[in-house]
């Protein structure tokens, strides 16, 4: 994806203010040489951070004709308003390591045998994973296939077939679980004893 940035020559509180008003968006930019200030589209920007592939892929940005290849990495939005206030990029090249989240796609849901033969529902524990890879390897999303999984066992880290050079960030945790089958709930019948008949509804005495 590619957008277009363009300088920014004045910063504070102020100026960041007035390029808001103006349908501007202050952003910095950093890693591999001087960080640069710079300033984007409010509206091109806003569109595209609703794409999950702007969050999770190399951009290309354009700034004075020359095109520098980086990553966002940092976006701040109004706490009500549908607006963005800031954004940080990082340069990358061929040799820049990182660590980054990226979205799951999971497929083969309906077709595993949890699903198709047991009726269970399949709970995704997780949504995306931080990986470490060199920046021209990262993925945009890793696929999950669940078209394997079977009642009563989960799918877990290890069983992810990861593209080459990706590994995958656990903060300590061995081997976390990534989805899981739900069996359906089972249906309880309640039966409502009859009350009990102690003689006093009885009609007439024994005389």
């Amino acid at each position: 994806m590619k957008f277009t940035a363009f300088e920014r020559t004045l910063q504070g509180t102020g100026a960041s203010r007035r390029l808001r008003i103006a349908g501007k968006v202050p952003a910095i930019v950093f890693g591999a040489g001087e960080p640069a200030m710079v300033e984007l589209d409010h509206n091109a920007l806003f569109h595209a951070l609703k794409k999950e592939a702007f969050h999770s892929s190399i951009l290309e940005m354009e700034l004075n004709g020359a095109v520098t290849q980086v990553l966002l990495r940092d976006y701040q939005l109004h706490p009500y308003k549908p607006q963005v206030l800031h954004c940080d990029f990082q340069r990358v090249d061929n040799t820049t390591k990182i660590t980054k989240k990226v979205p799951l796609h999971f497929v083969g849901e309906a077709e595993s045998p949890a699903v198709k033969l047991d009726h269970c529902t399949v709970n995704h524990v997780v949504t995306e994973l931080a990986i470490t890879c060199l920046a021209q390897q990262l993925p945009e999303f890793i696929e999950v296939n669940l078209s394997g999984m079977t009642k009563g066992h989960s799918l877990h880290v290890n069983d992810i077939t990861l593209p080459a050079g990706i590994k995958v960030v656990t903060h300590g945790k061995p081997n976390p679980v990534i989805a899981t089958p739900v069996e359906p709930a089972k249906e309880e019948v309640i039966v409502a004893a009859a009350p009990a008949d102690d003689g006093k509804g009885k009609k007439g005495k024994k005389k």
